[in-house]
C-alpha cells in the first residue's frame, strides 16, 4: 500500500519538527478525503475472516473498562528505566492469569509471556514499560505525582509522557484477545514487556541476559510494536522501509590537570578541550559524511566543575548521534573519538590521559518489512479496525529513534513492523489547530496526554495484526 499527498511524490528524511509539520499538513489542514489511498499487491486471502475479525473487535470493546482501569493505574504509578518493578509485576500477573508461561527479571525488569499453541509462526508483540523524569502537568484526575531516583542519586518527578503506559495496556489487550480466541489460531505467541527503552539499553539488556538462550524465549518470525503519536485520534502511520533513525548515546570525558583559575599555566584545562570539541564535532557532519547521507551530532549536556575560580580535573560531554546507515553511525563515532583525542594531544595530555569515550546506548535503524507492513495494513482495513482515511502508508523517515530493533540483533529472518497511532482527542486537536499549533504537544512534554478512547483502539489494532498472522 502507499499513500500520495498533494505535491509529495517521494519519501523524505526529516527532523522531528518537520515530521510534525508534514503530518499537520497532511492530516490537520487538509480534509482526510483528499488523502488518496491505493492498495497494491495485497491479496484479501491473506487477511483473517470477517467473522473472526468482528468477534475480536467486539471482544476488545467489551474489555474497554478494564483496559482503561489498567491504563490509569499505570499512568499514576510510572517508573524509570530498570526500576519498573511494579509495572513488571502487573504485566506478569496479567499474563499468568491468562495462561501464559511467564519469565521475569530478564535483563533486570523485563517480562516475557509465552503461549504455545501448536505448529505455526512465532509472533512477538513488544511494549516498552518505562517512564521519563518529567513532571506531568495535564491536570487529569489520574495524573502522576510520583517521583523517582536518577542514576546520580537525585530525586525527580516521573511521568508517563511518552505513552509507554498505553503501549503496555495495548499489549495486555492483545494478550487477552489471543487467549480468548485460542481455538482460532496456531503457533507460538510471545508477549514482551521491555524495560528501559528511554535509555536505549533495555532491549540490549534483555538479549545480553540470554532472553533467547538461557531464558528459552522462542526466536520470532514476526515482531510487532506500536507507539503513541501526538496526531489526531485514529491516525495510523504504517509505512514500510526505514521509519526511524539509528542512534548512539556517547559520553566523552576530557581529563586535565586542575588548579586555581588565576594560574592556568599550571593546569591543563579540560573545559577548553571540551569547548573546542563541541564546535569541531560539527565538521564531521559537514566535511566527512557524504552530503547525501543523513547525520546529526548533538551535544546535549556539559558537566564540568562547580565553582568559577577552580579549573576542574575533568569535563564530560553527553553526545548523541543519528543516522540511517550503520556505516554512517560508525563514521560519526570514529570522528568524535579522533577529534577528542586530537584536542587532548594538542593541549599536552599524555597517552594515558586521553579522553574516556563510552557508548552508553545504541539503537539500530528501525526498518519495517515491506510485505509484513502491507499485510498488516490490509488486515486492519479489511477488519474495520482502522479507517482508510486515517491510514498513512507512505511517510518520511524521522530522526527519532527506538531500541525495538536491538531485540533482534544477530537473529536471522525476523520480519518487524512498527506503527505509530495518533492519540489526541478531537477537541484537543481542533483547539491546537485553532491556535495555529503544529501539534498540541510533543512526546516528552509535561502536557502529553493519551485520549482514553485510544486505549481500546490500540488494543484492537494490535489484536487484529497478531490474529491475522496466526489465524487458522
Amino acid at each position: 500500500m502507499k499513500i500520495t499527498f498533494p505535491r509529495l511524490q517521494q519519501p523524505l528524511l526529516m527532523s522531528k519538527r518537520d515530521f510534525f509539520k508534514f503530518t499537520v499538513a497532511a492530516l490537520g489542514t487538509l480534509p482526510f478525503s483528499r488523502v488518496a489511498l491505493a492498495l497494491e499487491g495485497t491479496s484479501s486471502a491473506e487477511t483473517l475472516s470477517p467473522e473472526l475479525a468482528k468477534q475480536v473487535l467486539e471482544s476488545v470493546d467489551k474489555d474497554s473498562e478494564r483496559l482503561t482501569t489498567i491504563f490509569k493505574d499505570l499512568h499514576q504509578n510510572p517508573e524509570l528505566g530498570f526500576m519498573e518493578t511494579r509495572t513488571a509485576g502487573i504485566v506478569a500477573k496479567e499474563l499468568e492469569d491468562l495462561g501464559y508461561e511467564v519469565k521475569t527479571g530478564i535483563g533486570k525488569t523485563g517480562v516475557v509471556g509465552i503461549m504455545r499453541n501448536g505448529d505455526g509462526p512465532v509472533v512477538l508483540y513488544r511494549a516498552d514499560m518505562d517512564a521519563i523524569p518529567v513532571k506531568e502537568t495535564t491536570g487529569v484526575p489520574y495524573a502522576s505525582t510520583a517521583t523517582g531516583t536518577m542514576p546520580d542519586g537525585s530525586e525527580t518527578p516521573v511521568g508517563h509522557l511518552c505513552g509507554h503506559d498505553a503501549h503496555t495496556t495495548w499489549m495486555l489487550s492483545v494478550a487477552k484477545t489471543m487467549a480468548t480466541f485460542k481455538d482460532s489460531w496456531k503457533g507460538t505467541l510471545v508477549m514482551l514487556g521491555q524495560q528501559s527503552e528511554e535509555t536505549l539499553s533495555g532491549a540490549t539488556g534483555m538479549v545480553e541476559d540470554g532472553m533467547f538462550t538461557k531464558h528459552g524465549v522462542p526466536k520470532p518470525d514476526f515482531a510487532l510494536a506500536m507507539h503513541t503519536a501526538p496526531f489526531p485520534l485514529g491516525t495510523l502511520i504504517g509505512s514500510s522501509g526505514p521509519i526511524m533513525a539509528g542512534t548512539d548515546m556517547i559520553d566523552v570525558t576530557f581529563h586535565g590537570i586542575g588548579g586555581h583559575g588565576s594560574s592556568p599555566q599550571y593546569t591543563k584545562d579540560p573545559v577548553i578541550m571540551a569547548t573546542y570539541a563541541i564546535a569541531q564535532y560539527q565538521a564531521i557532519v559537514s566535511r566527512v559524511i557524504d552530503p547525501r547521507d543523513t547525520a546529526v551530532i548533538t551535544v546535549g549536556s556539559v558537566d564540568a566543575g562547580n565553582v568559577a575560580n577552580v579549573i576542574p580535573e575533568s569535563a564530560k560531554l553527553g553526545v548523541n548521534t543519528r543516522f540511517f546507515k550503520e556505516e554512517v553511525g560508525e563514521q560519526l563515532f570514529r570522528g568524535i573519538k579522533a577529534i577528542s583525542e586530537g584536542i587532548a594531544r594538542t593541549y599536552g595530555m599524555p597517552e594515558d590521559k586521553m579522553p574516556t569515550i563510552e557508548r552508553k546506548g545504541h539503537a539500530g535503524v528501525n526498518t519495517n518489512d515491506e510485505m509484513l507492513t502491507e499485510r498488516t495494513n490490509a488486515a486492519l482495513l479489511a477488519s474495520g479496525a482502522v479507517d482508510k482515511k486515517m491510514l498513512i502508508t507512505q511517510f518520511p523517515a524521522v530522526t527519532g529513534s527506538e531500541d525495538f530493533t536491538n531485540l533482534f540483533v544477530g537473529l536471522d529472518d525476523v520480519k518487524p513492523v512498527y506503527k505509530f497511532l495518533g492519540i489526541v482527542s478531537p477537541d484537543t486537536w481542533a483547539q491546537a489547530q485553532k491556535e495555529g499549533k503544529e501539534v498540541p504537544w510533543s512526546n516528552h512534554n509535561p502536557n502529553f496526554l493519551v485520549d482514553l478512547d485510544a486505549i481500546p483502539l490500540g488494543g484492537k489494532i494490535g489484536s487484529i495484526m497478531v490474529m491475522d498472522l496466526m489465524a487458522t
